[in-house]
């Protein structure tokens, strides 16, 4: 069984929950599928389109829901574009119209054939759901199907039964969408000419929102499975309840009184929820998760394809990166573009992107993707308007808040430094010196693991992504390094990169680095949120967590060995900031990021598996001699380069 919610004839158990709609939506990303919306929109669709529903067949003879929505004007022919979900083509009903329509409303008034389906075995379509169903590369039977042939089939369906089509297709998803739309690039149809990866999930063990390097994303995991892996027993048009009953406003305390992640089954899926049995059964990166990335896949791509990600996504950072270099490597025959701005999860579709927490950009950043990138783009590609020229990379550089245009990404000019630890808490680009005691240490309790951010709340939110870090810096099992003021802007713009150099008592461990920005004492305040003083604010600019068990080898986890100083290198992603004058930076190591992250019990054990007794302190060392020399490796900006 792999990752279905098949028919199951089994009572689903009860708890006592209240539906909370907008909460579901939240765990659901479904608040990022569309622009913002207001009357008029609403206006426009129903006066202006004509929906249709339709069980399109595919080649097994499983049927999918498709709305369509058709522009009422038969003077002119129009391109399609096609979304596919698992989160519900809602609402149901030739005679119930979505509020506001396509990527945004610019493409409804200018004229498309907006589609929308729900993927195999989810909501209205008939068939069993695999959550990132697997590739398959080698089809044999008419019955071996996956994403890229239930696209297929669906644009030719269309082409041949919607009338007023131009012959062109585009596809665009954001999140879980974003996936299927990677997968329409592949083995395309030859009518799909544009196609808009959007926050993809793409690696569902590596970086996306379920794990980051192996290490288990709790939080947001089991709040979005406790709804998307319960079962369906036959096609609904209604929505799972979200879960509600946490007893707590605080997530910190609900997850702790959890306990070890097996008590999650035992207490409340009741060995119910597929997906959560699925993950608890996959520790390592084996051949299930390998199965289920699309990156090895990204060849031969035909159609344009314009990734886009955002610099402050809480789910899907990894997504847009990789799915962007995956492509790129293998040298596309069509125009490959990377998009990647202030945004969080979807904020580029439904948000004015000015402001996110108390940082300010500057700039309407959303509004300019929508109306000057995203819609040229395709429209170039659809409606053979004039080439926008757009970049191969174009990227929102925070801390300057400026768009930078590159011919390639990471930049030419961007290479790549070391920022080193060094005894006494400094942090510079210059190697160690020797020191009479090479090393910081900390004891990392699981019983009180480092919060990952300092509000009071159940659901993981966005804001801890830029959030102050002064309430970790204070903590003893956090350990800083700062640099000294600085006196001229350094901009980072490329791969970032852990290595530390490091030991424990325990045989296992996890570490957390976080590269951030430290404004100056006398920082205006200009933050959009009253009252907020920003002298001394640390700014997150990228962090992230390793299992220290998958050091050598995602696939076959080792233990540390007590006492032994050990390598740890792990991908922390891309970046692009600029760190003004006057201004600071700083890293911070700690080894929990709670409930963020689940916690490492700090022993060598499968911690899925893991009982209470599992669970104990440990003390780590961080080491910085010129032998053993931490660091966390930038790709520094030279513009002269």
């Amino acid at each position: 069984m792999t990752f279905t919610t098949q028919r199951l004839t089994s009572s689903w158990y009860k708890l006592c929950y209240v539906t909370l709609c907008f909460l579901f939506s939240v765990l659901t990303h479904e608040s990022a599928a569309q622009s913002p919306v207001n009357k008029q929109d609403s206006i426009y669709v129903r006066e202006n389109y004509t929906k249709l529903e339709r069980m399109i067949p595919m080649r097994d003879g499983v049927k999918l829901f498709t709305s369509i929505y058709v522009p009422k004007r038969t003077d002119q022919k129009y391109p399609i574009m096609l979304g596919r979900t698992p989160y519900s083509v809602a609402p149901y009903g030739e005679d119930k119209y979505k509020t506001s329509l396509g990527p945004s409303m610019i493409f409804a008034r200018d004229g498309y054939i907006i589609v929308y389906q729900d993927v195999r075995g989810r909501y209205m379509s008939e068939g069993d759901f695999v959550a990132v169903r697997p590739y398959m590369p080698n089809k044999k039977k008419k019955t071996d199907v996956d994403e890229t042939t239930d696209t297929y089939d669906t644009i030719d369906w269309l082409l041949k039964n919607v009338p007023n089509n131009n012959g062109r297709v585009g596809t665009w998803g954001i999140s879980a969408p974003g996936f299927y739309t990677t997968m329409t690039a592949i083995d395309a149809h030859p009518a799909l000419k544009a196609v808009s990866p959007q926050a993809p999930v793409t690696d569902w063990f590596m970086g996306d929102d379920r794990h980051h390097n192996g290490a288990f994303f709790l939080m947001g995991t089991f709040a979005f499975l406790f709804s998307y892996g319960q079962p369906r027993p036959t096609p609904t048009p209604k929505n799972s309840p979200a879960f509600s009953a946490y007893g707590t406003p605080s997530g910190y305390e609900f997850y702790k009184n959890l306990g070890p992640l097996k008590n999650a089954n035992e207490r409340i899926f009741k060995d119910q929820n597929a997906i959560w049995n699925e993950m608890m059964n996959h520790e390592a990166y084996d051949e299930f998760w390998q199965a289920r990335t699309p990156v090895p896949y990204l060849k031969n791509i035909k159609p344009a394809v314009m990734t886009v990600g955002g610099w402050f996504d809480q789910e899907d950072l990894y997504g847009p990166l990789k799915t962007y270099a995956g492509i790129e490597r293998n040298n596309p025959k069509s125009p490959n573009l990377l998009v990647m701005g202030p945004w969080i999860h979807g904020g580029w579709a439904r948000s004015t992107g000015e402001i996110l927490g108390n940082i300010r950009f500057d700039a309407k950043t959303a509004p300019f993707f929508r109306d000057s990138i995203e819609f040229p783009f395709f429209n170039h590609y659809l409606k053979d308007t004039p080439n926008p020229q757009l970049p191969k990379a174009y990227i929102f550089e925070t801390g300057s808040n400026e768009w930078k245009k590159y011919e390639q990404w990471p930049p030419k000019a961007a290479q790549q430094k070391k920022l080193y630890f060094h005894p006494n808490g400094k942090l510079s680009f210059e190697t160690p010196p020797t020191s009479q005691v090479p090393f910081d240490e900390y004891i990392s309790d699981p019983k009180k693991p480092v919060p990952y951010t300092a509000e009071i709340r159940n659901v993981r939110g966005s804001d801890f992504m830029y959030e102050d870090q002064r309430f970790a810096a204070t903590r003893p099992d956090v350990v800083v390094y700062e640099s000294d003021t600085l006196t001229e802007d350094v901009t980072i713009s490329g791969n970032m990169m852990a290595d530390l150099f490091v030991s424990t008592t325990g045989t296992d461990a996890d570490f957390v680095v976080k590269l951030i920005d430290v404004y100056p004492d006398k920082a205006p305040n200009n933050s959009p949120i009253a009252a907020t003083k920003m002298g001394g604010f640390q700014l997150l600019v990228r962090g992230e967590v390793m299992r220290a068990k998958f050091r050598n080898s995602f696939s076959k986890p080792e233990p540390m060995k007590p006492g032994e100083v050990a390598e740890i290198k792990f991908d922390m992603q891309d970046a692009a900031h600029t760190f003004k004058k006057g201004h600071k930076l700083m890293v911070q190591v700690q080894s929990s990021w709670f409930p963020l992250v689940d916690r490492n019990p700090q022993k060598f054990v499968n911690i899925y598996q893991a009982t209470e007794a599992d669970f104990q302190k440990a003390t780590h060392r961080i080491y910085f001699s010129p032998q053993q020399p931490s660091s966390v490796v930038v790709s520094v900006l030279n513009e002269d380069n």
